[in-house]
């Protein structure tokens, strides 16, 4: 018997460490990611690297430019606004906004799929119609309008954006939980389990969840660009974070009047919003190639 027969076998790999290869190798997703984790750091540590307090008005220093502009100041690299305020400081106390509403809405609007989507697609019936004819009704609805409405009712406030926001969009990882169960309650490993005596609490958690969470966090990924960029609007509209509180899409609205005479107070909050969102869109297709193996090679 040789060396090579007694040598041990290696493990087989996991199909997630697989496919966490495959998004390593996609080099515009990982540079996506690293400029989503800029923004989460400056988010963070705003206080530790926020040049000036982003609150602090000063009216000799109104429109001032940005610093590489005639008449700017290093001190204020992006220039100040109407108030006199620093812009970059409140570029990245506004990622604070952006970031938290983007993650606690998806957070919350995926949990909520996700028990929806298990019983819709479990046990079909009349909690399938039900569930069903919530979702089209929430569909039915355009996602901005239906949430300007809902801030009219409940006012401005930033737990109020939040839960403005997960109302309708817990019902895109709803259809994709259910479809997906659809898909895999008839296999054999599922069948199995059932045949054993296992309840459907156990078979929804511990059989099905776990093989079909790979799609709802891709989907999840993307959907929460579009939930910064709902925020924003809101916030654009004058019904997201209230003034003093720094948020990207009222520093866009706070320009408006000035954007000819002083291009940066929208320009560069604006760019923030593009950035940020580009960057989560691209990484997000990243994860989809990799992760779902629909769209795998």
């Amino acid at each position: 018997m040789t060396d090579a027969t007694l040598a041990p076998t290696p493990p087989a790999d996991s199909l997630f460490r697989r496919n966490l290869r495959e998004f390593r190798r996609n080099r515009l997703a990982m540079a996506s990611v690293i400029v989503v984790l800029i923004f989460v750091i400056m988010a963070v540590a705003a206080p530790l690297i926020a040049p000036q307090d982003p609150n602090a008005t000063d009216l000799f220093r109104r429109l001032q430019p940005p610093a590489w502009v005639q008449g700017g100041d290093w001190a204020y690299p992006l220039g100040c606004d109407a108030l006199g305020r620093d812009i970059l400081s409140r570029i990245i106390y506004g990622a604070r906004i952006s970031i938290f509403i983007g993650v606690a809405v998806i957070i919350l609007a995926t949990g909520v799929g996700i028990l929806a989507g298990l019983a819709a697609g479990y046990f079909r019936g009349w909690v399938d119609v039900v569930i069903g004819r919530v979702v089209d009704i929430l569909l039915g609805f355009p996602y901005l309008i239906f949430a300007i409405g809902l801030m009219a009712m409940m006012g401005p406030g930033l737990m109020n954006i939040v839960l403005a926001l997960a109302y309708k969009e817990w019902v895109i990882p709803c259809r994709v939980v259910r479809g997906e169960t659809l898909a895999v309650r008839e296999l054999e490993y599922v069948e199995a389990a059932r045949a054993l005596g296992a309840g459907p609490r156990h078979i929804m958690w511990r059989e099905i969840l776990p093989n079909i969470l790979s799609p709802v966090i891709v989907v999840s990924t993307i959907r929460m660009a579009n939930v910064i960029i709902l925020e924003a609007s809101l916030s654009f509209l004058g019904l997201g974070v209230q003034p003093p509180t720094a948020s990207w899409g009222s520093m866009v609205s706070d320009g408006r009047a000035f954007i000819l005479e002083a291009w940066w107070v929208s320009t560069f909050p604006g760019l923030a919003i593009l950035l940020l969102v580009l960057a989560i869109n691209v990484a997000s297709q990243g994860l989809r190639d990799a992760f779902d193996p629909r769209f795998s090679e």
